[in-house]
């Protein structure tokens, strides 16, 4: 029997239909029918040959077939072992933000519970976390879109900020088709190609073409003053810093002409209905959150967010990037988005959780300084729905960490190439293969439905919790493995939170109601459009912040004279480990590729389709040429989704944004060579 379902990639969860294994797109407000290349093929993963069905165990230096039962009490024994003599914090985990809600819960809940350990974060760290950091500071929450897809169809203009939906969710772009479309990317992307005005910044630069534009905002008239006066503060400390930003001397830093800054501002200004949007290339970098910020008082300024059809908003990127930083698997936060070091939050998971609230232990490491720790503080690490070789800065870096631990236990659903340097790697289900919540990047709460069975011999995230916690001495009911049972309890445990998912229910779930939080009863509608009233700081004002421009944590210099980003790429998905095992995407895009321009790449003694060693000071990768009269002479990108000696990751910056610890995947200093040279 066919079910309606969500698609297992990007956060858009377009609607799809499953039936026999084969999947075929349905009407949802965010995909209105339509899939995309990955969403298409999606199916072919569930019944893959590179399908993990058993679990593996490391003997003799080769990964060979275990019974759970032996497996599962390995790994106990020697986290048991490990934490008796080293401490608690000894041992940590690492989750990921495509896990669905009920698993991101129970996975903060084990950690903190059965394992006692402050060590625990995830791979939204990478993704979200700037965004995420500067839309607390000025709204007082964090939900990407604070309105749903469906309000942009209505917009006369677009600003989109490092963002290129056209290929990592092609579906968004039918709602952006009647607007005028402003795209600040430094390179010409298919998105670029749709816009009406592209502002193409140096890499690095975008906070100081955000302040350019504010200047002009100001400077030709279209500051929205009584907007600022009814529902901001701020605005005067902010204004200091960009009133030295007046366009043309942006133009020396960035490159966009004043002209083109000027026009995007009235663009903006004289639309009916206008919203700024920002995703990953102008939030990865060291100096992140002051550049989403530099957004959203651009955003401020204009009097766009808290107002119907318009507003600010950042594209969520992993399926579950939303629902996956509020329920607790984030290094700061328990459930509902609470911080772990409020002591009123605290008590209240505490008493869900039926433990004293002074047996939980206090905020740890972020992402990047958890790695950094592995082997030496860090003994243990469990990873969960993470390729952490392909998708983490300096992967050089990251492989000799892990091969320092001790003990290595990666659940997936294939063999990343994280799994194969594990000690230990369980098989588990997927997508459709188990019932489950998720977020969308609009804030709403969906139910990804079970359409078919996992192979025989896989079992759940949720069974190798349970199976684990039980092992380390916790009662049974306290992990349970029905995914409704969990988010039941999740519900409780984030009542009276930021993300309060009290009211939404399984059931109101099925019968296909849109529930975007916060619910805070079985009879609240919730919230499909956060702040029409009053923002969430406690006056109900949104807050300007001052930021002024840095520049990248690492400038070109004599031996690195170029600058590398890094991106996505239409056929791929992430650390590629699943979109990589789909022969029609790899037909698509089959192996790294470093775009840069002709006269760049002759004067490196190379040409179209040439293989090229791209280097940072962290190592080098090598990739095919692709000569693309587009793009800027010093710049060159890599897609990050490729493994082996094609990781673009083995060259970018971990350097971390000193409020969000986002590192700065979207540039650094390289250069482009011959691979013999």
């Amino acid at each position: 029997m066919p079910v309606d379902t969500h698609c297992p990639y990007c956060a858009l969860q377009c609607g799809m239909r499953v039936s026999a294994g084969t999947v075929a797109p349905r009407e949802f407000p965010t995909n209105r029918g339509g899939l995309c290349q990955k969403g298409w093929t999606s199916a072919a993963v569930l019944d893959s040959p590179g399908r993990l069905t058993v679990p593996l165990v490391r003997r003799d230096g080769e990964l060979r077939p275990s019974t759970w039962e032996d497996a599962l009490d390995l790994v106990a024994a020697r986290l048991r072992a490990l934490r008796a003599e080293h401490g608690p914090d000894s041992v940590a985990v690492f989750g990921g933000g495509g896990l669905t809600n009920e698993k991101a819960y129970l996975l903060g809940k084990f950690a903190r519970v059965a394992l006692g350990t402050s060590r625990i974060d995830y791979n939204g760290r990478f993704c979200m976390s700037s965004a995420a950091a500067a839309g607390i500071r000025a709204f007082g929450m964090d939900r990407g879109l604070p309105f749903p897809v469906t309000d942009l169809a209505g917009a006369g203009a677009v600003l989109l900020a490092g963002a290129n939906p056209a290929e990592t969710m092609p579906p968004f772009m039918q709602h952006l088709t009647d607007a005028e479309l402003v795209v600040v990317d430094p390179r010409r992307t298919p998105t670029a190609e749709a816009a009406t005005l592209h502002l193409r910044p140096a890499p690095g630069t975008d906070l100081a073409l955000a302040l350019g534009i504010l200047h002009a905002v100001v400077a030709d008239g279209h500051l929205d003053k009584e907007y600022l006066a009814e529902r901001t503060t701020g605005f005067d400390d902010a204004w200091r810093v960009a009133a030295a930003w007046w366009p043309e001397r942006a133009e020396r830093v960035t490159g966009v002409a004043a002209a083109d800054q000027r026009r995007a501002a009235a663009l903006l200004a004289e639309a009916d209905g206008a919203y700024v949007l920002t995703a990953r290339g102008t939030e990865q970098h060291a100096r992140g959150t002051d550049t989403v910020s530099g957004w959203i008082n651009l955003a401020l300024a204009l009097g766009l967010p808290g107002r119907p059809g318009s507003g600010f908003g950042c594209l969520t990127g992993q399926g579950n990037g939303q629902g996956g930083r509020e329920h607790g698997q984030k290094a700061d936060q328990l459930p509902g988005y609470r911080r772990i070091d409020d002591p009123a939050a605290r008590k209240h998971v505490a008493a869900v959780w039926g433990v004293d609230p002074e047996s939980l232990p206090g905020p740890g490491p972020s992402a990047v300084e958890l790695l950094d720790s592995l082997g030496s503080a860090t003994k243990a690490l469990l990873v969960f729905g993470s390729n952490l070789l392909v998708s983490a800065p300096r992967s050089a870096h990251v492989a000799s960490r892990l091969a320092a631990l001790d003990l290595l236990v990666v659940t997936d659903v294939v063999a990343s190439e994280t799994a194969r340097q594990a000690d230990v790697v369980l098989p588990v289900a997927q997508w459709a293969e188990e019932d489950g919540t998720l977020t969308n990047l609009e804030g709403r709460i969906l139910l990804r439905r079970r359409a078919v069975d996992p192979p025989s011999g896989v079992r759940t995230d949720l069974d190798v919790l349970h199976g684990l916690a039980v092992r380390l001495g916790q009662p049974p009911q306290r992990f349970p493995t029905v995914a409704e049972e969990v988010f039941t309890e999740l519900r409780r445990a984030s009542a009276g939170g930021p993300a309060d998912y009290s009211g939404v229910t399984y059931d109101r779930l099925r019968a296909g109601e849109a529930l975007h939080w916060p619910v805070v009863s079985t009879d609240d509608p919730g919230t499909p459009r956060a702040f029409l009233d009053r923002f969430a700081h406690p006056d109900g004002l949104a807050r300007f912040v001052p930021v002024d421009h840095g520049g990248p944590a690492e400038l070109p210099d004599a031996e690195f004279p170029l600058q590398v980003t890094t991106g996505r790429v239409l056929a791929h998905y992430q650390s590629g480990a699943q979109t990589r095992l789909v022969e029609e995407l790899v037909a698509a895009a089959p192996e790294v590729f470093v775009e840069v321009h002709p006269d760049t790449a002759a004067r490196a003694g190379l040409a179209d389709g040439d293989l090229a060693r791209v280097t940072s000071r962290r190592g080098s990768t090598v990739a095919r040429v692709r000569a693309v009269a587009s793009m800027r002479p010093d710049l060159l990108f890599l897609p990050f989704h490729f493994p082996g000696a094609g990781r673009a990751n083995l060259l970018t910056n971990p350097a971390l944004d000193p409020v969000s610890r986002m590192p700065e995947f979207k540039v650094c200093a390289g250069r482009l060579s011959t691979v013999e040279s």
